[in-house]
């Protein structure tokens, strides 16, 4: 048997979430998805509310993923701790809210989800994505492991990619929010894409307004980030995945 996987780059601000909410269920009749992954860790500009993690689950999102901005909104830290199906990168310490990993009995199939965050280039010092990927493989028991690894540099996404390859039915890049043209089945049958790319304002600098990120980079005063206006975009990728083995068979980029 064949599930086709549907995951959703980084949303951005309720632009993101309200052109999700309304695109999401279309998209997976048409796609004819059997599940969804969605990072939501820029739904609310720097981080996610509770209600707007609803709201993607409502339209429907099986899982949220998260990474570096998780903790920017207080309001969800009790949430997390309350919904197994929204993640914050495992590898964060175990000291702070919430799971990095879950699994999802759907019947015939036990989908595992794993949710890590990159070193290289961000502004503090997880553990290792690498040692925590091959602690958690060892004890998830799934037929086949999702993967949302959300990282900075491409060297280190690829590097995810090719270490779990033939362990893992797909390994996605977030986070630079711009979708990258290598979507793939590597070697021994993982998925993979580097970046999802974004779901939000499309006339954006990831998301935000032009002018305000133009200012920054002539060396201007850093504000509050501000949500484009405007017409939205919603990116992803969808894997084919054979049951049987564990593995994809296919990658497909979404643009809408």
């Amino acid at each position: 048997m064949e599930l086709r996987i549907l995951a959703v780059g980084d949303v951005v601000g309720d632009e993101g979430v309200g052109y999700a909410v309304r695109r999401l269920p279309e998209l997976r009749r048409r796609k004819n998805i059997s599940f969804t992954v969605v990072n939501g860790e820029n739904a609310a500009g720097l981080g996610i509310l509770p209600r707007q993690a609803e709201e993607l689950f409502a339209a429907g999102a099986d899982v949220i993923t998260l990474g570096n901005h998780t903790w920017n909104k207080r309001q969800i830290f009790n949430f997390l701790e309350e919904n197994p199906y929204i993640l914050r990168p495992a590898n964060f310490s175990k000291s702070l809210p919430g799971r990095g990993f879950l699994v999802l009995d759907m019947g015939s199939v036990r989908i595992g989800v794993l949710n890590l965050i990159g070193r290289y280039m961000m502004d503090y010092g997880p553990e290792s994505p690498f040692l925590e990927a091959d602690r958690l493989l060892k004890a998830l028991k799934a037929d086949l492991i999702l993967v949302d690894f959300h990282a900075e540099a491409t060297s280190e996404k690829l590097a995810m990619g090719h270490y779990l390859d033939g362990r893992v039915a797909a390994v996605w890049g977030t986070h630079t929010h711009v979708p990258t043209a290598d979507g793939q089945v590597l070697p021994k049958g993982t998925g993979y894409q580097t970046d999802l790319g974004m779901t939000g304002p499309r006339e954006s600098v990831l998301g935000i307004r032009p002018e305000q990120s133009v200012t920054f980079f002539l060396g201007g005063l850093p504000g509050r980030y501000e949500a484009a206006p405007g017409l939205c975009k919603l990116e992803g990728c969808v894997f084919t995945v054979n049951t049987d083995t564990g593995l994809c068979t296919g990658v497909e980029r979404i643009a809408v």
